[in-house]
Formats: C-alpha cells, sequence, structure tokens
C-alpha cells in the first residue's frame, strides 16, 4: 500500500460492519461511546442533510456532536471550518466572514446570524457515498493570529491521508492500539491526528473531555497524545504517571517539552517520551520514531515522503553539524493547498524550486536529527557574531529547579548587535534565583556564547488569547 491510499476513514466500512465488523467502543468522547456503526448510521444522516452544502462552521466542543459532525461533512465531501469554541465576537466574525461557511453544522453559538443544521445522535442512514476525490478540501483551519488575522489553512484529503499513514509508520500504530488524549478537536493535533487518525488506522479513541493526569490514567489506552503541559502536569502526579506506565508511546507536540518532564515521565513510566514537530500548513513532518533513537529536545526525522533542508538569510545552505542554526524549509505529500483567498500570502511561503518555508530555525546534526530552536522573526538571535536560537536556552533554563517559565529575546546591543536576555517567573514555593546563578547555569550546559547577558524575574509573561507567549512585548 502506497502512503496516502485507500479511503480517508477507511476504519469506517458499512460493508465489514454489515458482515460483523463492528467495533462497540470505536469512540468514546467525555464518557460518551459510539460504536463503529452508530457512527457510520449517525455520521451519514449528517451527510444527507448537508451533502448540497459547500463549506459549514463546525463549533469544535469535545463532544459525539463534533465527531459526528466533522465525520458526516467528510463522508459527504463536505468541507468543515473548524470554530474554536471559545472564540471571541471578532475572532468569530472573522472566520465566518473570511471562510464564508454557509451554516453551522450542530451547535452553534447564540445569536448567530447564520442557519443551524442540527446534528441527531440517533438518527440513522445506510446510504452510500462515493468518495470524494483525493484533491477536495477537508478543512479549512485557521492559524492563531500571531502576525495578523488568522489565515485560512486549507487540507486535501490527500494530504490529511498521507500524513497519517506517515505518522503510523513512524508510532508503528496500528488497529491493536487503544489512543487517549484530550486535545481541542479545532487543531491538527487533536482534530486530524487524535480523530481522524484513529478511524483511518482503525484504533478505538478514548477523549477524556479534559487532558487531566487522572483522566489519562483511568483510561488504560496504549498510546497517549498530550502537549507539554499536559505531561508537566502528569509528571507532578506520580500516581497518574505510573498509571501510564502499560501504556506503549507516549507522543509530545504543540510546542517544546522540557528536558526535565522529559526525563521525569521516563522515570516514572519506564516510557521515554515521542516528540514531533509540525504546523497547521505541513501536519507532522518530523517525529522520533517507536523503532529508532529519543533524545530529549530533538523532534527526531523526517516522516515517510518528507524532505527537509536548512537555509541562511541569503538562501544558502547551513551545514547538518547539530549546531549551526539554519531556517528549516521542507517539502511532502501532506503539505497544505495555500492559505484560503491569499494568493500573495501562499506565495510568500514558498521558494521558486517549491520548498515550503515554515519560519522555524533549527539545527540538523549529521544523522539527520532535528532539535527546532524557535521562530525565525523572534527567536533567531544574532549575537556578538553568532546566530543563536532561544528555543534551546529556554530548554536549558526550563530545566533549573526554581525556573517555572522563561522566554528568551535578542534586545538592541550597540557592542554585541542583539544582547540575549531572559525573562524568567520563578516557580512558586522556591527562593527566587539568583540572575548570576541562572547565567552560570546555561554557560554550563551550552556554549558560552549562548548564555544570557541578563536576566530579569518577572512575576508572568505576556501570552495572546491562545496561550503564547507575545515576545514582541518584551523590552
Amino acid at each position: 500500500m502506497s502512503f496516502g491510499s485507500l479511503p480517508l476513514l477507511r476504519s469506517l466500512d458499512p460493508a465489514a460492519v454489515a458482515a460483523g465488523a463492528d467495533l462497540p467502543d470505536a469512540v468514546t468522547v467525555d464518557g460518551v461511546t459510539l460504536s463503529r456503526s452508530d457512527l457510520i448510521g449517525a455520521a451519514t444522516s449528517v451527510a444527507e442533510r448537508v451533502a448540497q452544502a459547500r463549506r459549514v462552521a463546525v463549533l469544535a466542543r469535545p463532544t459525539v456532536t463534533t465527531v459526528l459532525a466533522v465525520v458526516g461533512c467528510l463522508i459527504a465531501g463536505v468541507t468543515v471550518v473548524p470554530v474554536p469554541p471559545d472564540s471571541g465576537t471578532a475572532e468569530l466574525e472573522h472566520i465566518l466572514t473570511d471562510s464564508a461557511a454557509q451554516a453551522w453544522l450542530g451547535d452553534a453559538p447564540e445569536g448567530t446570524g447564520l442557519p443551524v443544521v442540527p446534528v441527531r445522535l440517533h438518527a440513522r442512514s445506510w446510504h452510500r457515498y462515493p468518495e470524494p476525490p483525493s484533491d477536495t478540501t477537508a478543512f479549512v483551519l485557521y492559524t492563531s493570529g500571531t502576525t495578523g488575522a488568522p489565515k485560512g489553512v486549507l487540507l486535501s484529503r490527500g494530504a490529511i491521508a498521507a500524513g497519517l499513514d506517515a505518522l503510523a509508520d513512524a508510532w508503528q500504530w496500528t488497529a491493536k492500539d487503544v489512543l487517549v488524549h484530550g486535545l481541542p478537536l479545532f487543531h491538527v493535533h487533536g482534530l486530524i491526528l487524535g480523530l481522524l487518525g484513529p478511524l483511518r488506522v482503525g484504533s478505538p479513541l478514548i477523549h477524556t473531555g479534559k487532558p487531566t493526569p487522572d483522566a489519562y490514567a483511568a483510561a488504560a489506552g496504549t498510546l497517549y497524545f498530550g502537549v507539554p503541559t499536559v505531561w508537566s502536569r502528569v509528571a507532578e502526579d506520580a500516581t497518574a504517571a505510573k498509571g501510564l506506565a502499560d501504556a506503549r508511546l507516549l507522543v509530545s507536540g504543540s510546542a517544546p517539552l522540557p528536558v526535565p518532564v522529559f526525563e521525569r515521565l521516563r522515570e516514572l513510566t519506564g516510557l521515554t517520551p515521542i516528540e514531533r514537530y509540525g504546523m497547521s500548513e505541513t501536519m507532522i513532518t518530523l517525529s522520533t520514531r517507536a523503532d529508532g533513537e529519543r533524545r530529549p529536545g530533538w523532534v527526531g526525522v523526517p516522516v515517510a515522503g518528507v524532505q527537509t533542508r536548512l537555509r541562511d538569510e541569503a538562501g544558502a545552505p547551513v551545514p547538518h553539524d547539530g549546531e549551526s542554526v539554519g531556517g528549516l524549509q521542507v517539502r511532502g505529500p501532506m503539505l497544505f493547498d495555500g492559505y484560503l483567498g491569499r494568493p500573495e500570502a501562499t506565495a510568500a511561503c514558498w521558494t521558486e524550486d517549491g520548498w515550503f518555508v515554515t519560519g522555524d530555525v533549527a539545527v540538523i546534526d549529521a544523522e539527520g536529527f532535528h532539535r527546532i530552536v524557535g521562530r525565525e522573526s523572534v527567536d533567531l538571535i544574532k549575537s556578538g557574531g553568532f546566530r543563536v536560537g532561544a528555543g534551546e536556552i529556554e530548554t536549558a533554563l526550563l530545566g533549573h529547579p526554581q525556573v517555572a517559565e522563561v522566554a528568551v529575546v535578542g534586545l538592541p546591543d550597540a557592542d554585541l548587535g542583539q544582547r540575549i536576555v531572559a525573562f524568567v517567573v520563578p516557580r512558586d514555593g522556591a527562593p527566587d534565583p539568583l540572575p548570576q546563578d541562572l547565567i552560570n547555569h546555561v554557560a554550563q550546559q551550552l556554549s558560552v556564547h549562548k548564555r544570557p547577558r541578563e536576566v530579569r524575574l518577572v512575576s508572568s509573561l505576556p501570552r495572546n488569547a491562545m496561550g503564547k507567549v507575545q515576545k514582541k512585548l518584551l523590552n
């Protein structure tokens, strides 16, 4: 089988269910369970109600209603616009207007001006729909809007299938697994990997509603997805962490996993976490492998079908020596088809020879292992003739027992060009660290030129609505 072949939701085969191959616990969301036949029958009923639509909005709460709405649209070949349930008025209006969504499917916010198409959990239809073409747009996913208004990322069915098959290969993910997570259903991590992944592979899904340590431990899965905040909480709860010891893989993504959390998870569970890298535009392009090396702070090698390279500001190649920092560029079958209605923005993120410019800076070693060191716009610091990634310094500082949060930036300096400054939130219950001790801590772990020239203790870091640190406000 080639990557990306077969129907997108290949485990949802009505003929197999009719022949007796049902799965009683195909999807469980916050305690509500749907069998494979429930899912097919109810989602096909949804498909019948939206089959004439072009694009519909789904208020992506973690419920079986959201699952049925998404699956019904995929059966019918209708494009889904997942909407974060906590969207503010301005964000909501922008997404609906920009996407030209024709209706809400399932739940809808109060006061909406769009028609609402209900999702009925107990309705059933056994109509058969042909598999839509692989270039059909499955989702318009909106970016977080850190550099302006959120952009609609166009993801095709073929790209999603290729991306999921590459991950199944890297993680040895099969129908024998039970996936557990409690992630939001409006981004790549929770929606594409966490919902469509099981429906393609055929593994049961348990969505815990909220990603709490107790809920993860109680689910008794084999494969767990989480973001670093989730894993940090698990690592602080020894009882819950030990409850994951019978799992096969713990996968962390969406942000760098602090090395102390990585090591603590390994100590408590006996499992070495899998780390991976991707973005809305590319899905997952890099990952450590179930059958390969896993290093704390590194996101592994390209998944099947993906190529990567590093370039400097002039477009020249950057050596793969594990130290030299360059802009990361990728290409592969799981990349997006562009930004909705924004041809200039789409063109701007591709090179003339067909590579996607991620906007992230990274290092690659001689074995092809990748480490992401931050965003090029705010995390690449040019200090004293060196090119330094802020993320590497942040990871080192997070390993200090008196540090809870940290953001590293480059501030203007007449001598160095930029000086490395660390904004540190001290850990509750511990004495405030001495700035010089933190500087020495970094100098002992990394090259001396990567040490902060200044450490500022702060009570909190500025964040946007999505929780991302707004480094441009640090000065």
